[in-house]
């Protein structure tokens, strides 16, 4: 018997144009036949300013593979940290007041919360579940307010208490809860005040996004192959989060003592004093390849004889799985990490590279010269190792299947009250 579709509200923040994983996940259940619709805000991640295509063609951004795009208004990201408090509030805001009005002769089976960080993105969600009377999913990709008081965003115990209310307000409203790292259990429950069921809690990791599911069909015009240069890519934010003056001291001290290249792919905060430093310090040895269409990755890194992930060490950043550790196991090539907790363990245990801990430039510089010096063939089982881990712990088709399960289970849960 065929199953029934299933009416799904998925609630972001960002979507499509901008580069988001929920994008798949949209794309994915629209093509499997299920009516999704969009709760989302005006595209302006990460540039900060609306997307020019959109603002001259916003009827062109209404429909995604079939899904219905429903976009609020908000205050533009920007450059200064003001615009970005704005930016956070203005979509939680608009979406819980205009968003509501706007859905408000639609029924849905399922509210689905793609909840990176801001966490009030989940309220709006919240709202529409208990006026709709239907479950609310909430995929927990940031541990707030961990995460503002790890990147030093806000240090105060009281805003970082009144902080804490607001997340424990969203959790005891959500039907299911779930965690992209097995290390978020202990946080998340923290917040329950109410009893929750385990089945609620439930462990959803990230997948890559289908660009690295297989072969690129052709080589790299931005980053050419080099037989006689180990090459190190790392792709993705630039950010202080991400370690890079450790990066660079691993860099520098093997600029003179080995054939090793680091392609530093992407942008960010740390843009500017990267470009000055490789200059400063005359790392020839370093490359800055800017920020390019998550299309150019998959011919990026197979340039690439390996593919770095680093992140600084706190309590919070230990427990999180960076979402370019799915994207470079699925990419069957050797990971160098110089990271803690989760990510490590997964390096260490699907057998895909080397680690070393956060902050250890010349653990990192090691480790580096160690895979250089490791045969060929031996890099290839590693990367093979975590393609096989991939599909094994990170499939896109098995994740998603487990989550349309999940949507099914609490429409019987609705039912049944």
């Amino acid at each position: 018997m065929t199953e029934s579709k299933l009416r799904i509200l998925v609630v972001t923040q960002y979507f499509w144009p901008e580069n988001m994983r929920i994008n798949d996940l949209v794309r994915d259940f629209s093509e499997k036949g299920h009516e999704v619709t969009v709760l989302t805000g005006w595209p302006n991640y990460p540039e900060g300013k609306v997307f020019s295509e959109y603002k001259t063609n916003p009827e062109g951004f209404k429909n995604y593979f079939g899904a219905r795009i429903v976009r609020v208004p908000l205050v533009s990201r920007g450059k200064r940290s003001i615009s970005l408090i704005l930016n956070y509030l203005s979509f939680f805001i608009s979406a819980s007041t205009l968003g509501v009005v706007k859905l408000r002769k639609n029924k849905f089976d399922a509210v689905f919360v793609y909840a990176v960080s801001p966490i009030m993105a989940a309220i709006p969600a919240v709202l529409i579940g208990r006026m709709k009377r239907v479950p609310v999913y909430i995929w927990i990709l940031d541990l707030w307010p961990e995460t503002l008081r790890a990147v030093g965003v806000l240090r105060h115990p009281t805003m970082l208490a009144m902080v804490g209310r607001v997340v424990s307000w969203i959790y005891n409203r959500a039907d299911y809860l779930l965690l992209q790292s097995k290390g978020f259990l202990s946080n998340v429950k923290q917040y329950c005040t109410k009893e929750i069921s385990p089945e609620r809690l439930v462990y959803f990791p990230s997948w890559a996004e289908d660009d690295f599911s297989g072969s690129p069909e052709k080589t790299s015009n931005l980053l050419e192959r080099d037989d006689n240069t180990f090459t190190v890519v790392f792709a993705g934010n630039l950010g202080e989060a991400q370690d890079l003056p450790a990066v660079l001291d691993a860099a520098e001290s093997l600029k003179n003592s080995a054939s090793v290249r680091w392609v530093i792919v992407g942008d960010g905060r740390m843009s500017k004093w990267l470009a000055e430093q490789v200059e400063s310090r005359g790392l020839k040895n370093v490359q800055l390849l800017g920020r390019h269409p998550l299309s150019a990755m998959p011919e990026i890194f197979a340039s690439a004889d390996a593919l770095l992930v680093s992140l600084k060490t706190n309590d919070v950043f230990e427990k999180t799985v960076p979402g370019k550790v799915q994207a470079y196991l699925a990419s069957s090539k050797p990971v160098l990490g110089m990271i803690n907790g989760e990510a490590a363990r997964i390096i260490e245990e699907s057998g895909c590279g080397f680690s070393c801990s956060s902050g250890d430039a010349q653990g990192l510089a090691q480790i580096t010269l160690r895979l250089a010096m490791t045969d060929s063939a031996q890099r290839e089982t590693m990367g093979q190792a975590g393609r096989s881990y991939y599909l094994s712990h990170f499939s896109k088709v098995t994740l998603l299947e487990r989550l349309e399960a999940l949507f099914r289970a609490g429409t019987l849960r609705k039912d049944v009250k």
